[in-house]
């Protein structure tokens, strides 16, 4: 059975700059081993993506040539905003650092390209020598091998995210930006080695134009499924970000979860690769019978789950405007979209670019202050709660006075209409005389940023 979590207390206030009590962590990192140090740990992790990249690039390089490298590398890259944008659009209600995607996407472009390069090819070599039929044994790669290995590659970039991030894995689309923007990186890195490949082809056998071979990959790979490898790869995410917003106490779920999206990642990545089995229209079959529902499917997932953490953030934040943490008209402004937006923009109005990046840090913490106290309610909230808690408080405490008087004017903007009966006689109130057939007396501007 879930346990509430404690009460918030009202603020006593420290200082502004001044970090709550409790919330250091020198103390404890005073004595930690030189592994288990931050510095270490990124030198490490940035060396190793740092190779993986020489060396991708040198096997890209050598299977292409210099000049089909830069033909791939240019038509590639089209699509990666793009897909980086979307993902990051999904990602609004509580972004999550850069630094995580950037990682994940080095590590989709760099490691896990690598493993799936070296693991693929010696496989199909195994395969063609113990059958002595290399046709099958490019099929069976093709179809069972690649799968296999690219997801796995892929998954681990996720995994790794899950253990040592914690605190920016909270739910399903975390998990599902995490896995899509890995497998974007994947897909980066395919499209130089395929559409490099086949602009060397056509040097050989000399097709130009729409009939060239450069052409129909072009087609193929970026404007028909540039989001096949973000497609497979975000049901491994979903399977993970069910398991993070899974109690603690179930380790079975934690576990099957996210194995069952990898294997239907797996399943899926193999229907496509074998499509070609099907016959002369398999692609384009697979293609509308499969990929455009399932896309349409966990698009829909996606946007109704962060409806529903928008929903979360309006019911959790009152709590803390009732001790005194937020203002009442906060917890309203900050479960919608159109008022964080207006929030922001009202601060870069009145204030400048320095308050409207504070108001959306403070859109940030306050989100995750929600979530947190949503997993504590639902029975699992962390050893490291009251520390989390209090620390996510001190960063809204210390943006207050830039960031409360944007969400009080968002919430007045945003908040919806409340009809009401206007007597025919004079009504006195603290925004001017309504009156019957009369309009509100003008209210002066008010700019809570100037001193």
């Amino acid at each position: 059975m879930a346990t509430s979590p404690p009460h918030p207390s009202y603020p006593v206030g420290p200082p502004d700059g001044a970090p709550f009590a409790g919330s250091g962590t020198a103390g404890s990192s005073r004595h930690a081993h030189w592994w288990h140090r931050a510095w270490v740990r990124y030198g490490a992790l940035s060396t190793l993506l740092a190779i993986s990249g020489l060396v991708i690039l040198a096997l890209v390089r050598e299977e292409t040539g210099t000049e089909g490298f830069l033909v791939g590398l240019g038509l590639a890259v089209l699509p990666v905003p793009l897909l980086i944008a979307a993902f990051r659009w999904l990602d609004r209600v509580e972004p999550g650092p850069w630094r995580n995607l950037l990682f994940c996407f080095a590590w989709g472009a760099c490691a896990a390209a690598l493993i799936a390069i070296v693991a693929n090819s010696f496989a199909t070599r195994w395969i063609a020598t113990a059958t002595a039929d290399p046709s099958s044994a490019d099929t069976l790669g093709a179809t069972v091998i690649a799968p296999v290995v690219e997801e796995s590659a892929k998954a681990a970039a996720v995994l790794l995210v899950f253990l040592f991030r914690r605190r920016d894995f909270t739910g399903i689309v975390d998990g599902v930006v995490i896995a899509g923007v890995t497998a974007t990186g994947f897909a980066f890195t395919e499209n130089i080695l395929y559409l490099g490949t086949a602009f060397g082809t056509d040097q050989l056998t000399g097709g130009s134009g729409i009939a060239s071979v450069t052409a129909a990959t072009f087609f193929v790979r970026i404007i028909m499924s540039p989001f096949a490898h973000p497609l497979f790869t975000v049901l491994t995410g979903i399977g993970f970000g069910i398991a993070a917003f899974s109690a603690d106490r179930r380790p079975l779920r934690r576990v099957a979860f996210p194995l069952g999206g990898l294997l239907l990642a797996m399943g899926m990545h193999a229907m496509w690769n074998g499509s070609s089995a099907f016959g002369e229209y398999g692609f384009f079959a697979v293609y509308a019978a499969f990929m455009v529902p399932i896309f349409g499917l966990l698009t829909w997932l996606v946007i109704w789950t962060r409806q529903r953490e928008l929903k979360t953030v309006r019911a959790e934040l009152p709590a803390y405007a009732v001790a005194g943490w937020l203002t009442p008209a906060e917890p309203y402004a900050l479960g919608s979209m159109r008022a964080r937006r207006i929030a922001r923009q009202y601060a870069r109005r009145h204030a400048g670019r320095a308050a409207a990046r504070e108001v959306a840090r403070y859109e940030a913490y306050a989100t995750s202050l929600a979530f947190l106290r949503h997993r504590a309610r639902r029975g699992s909230p962390g050893a490291d709660f009251a520390v989390r808690e209090r620390e996510l408080l001190g960063e809204l405490w210390r943006r207050r006075e830039v960031a409360r008087p944007a969400l009080d004017h968002a919430a007045r903007i945003t908040a919806p209409p409340v009809p009401v009966t206007v007597p025919p006689w004079p009504v006195y109130g603290v925004y001017g005389v309504y009156g019957y057939g009369h309009q509100p007396a003008a209210y002066p501007a008010y700019n809570p940023y100037r001193s």
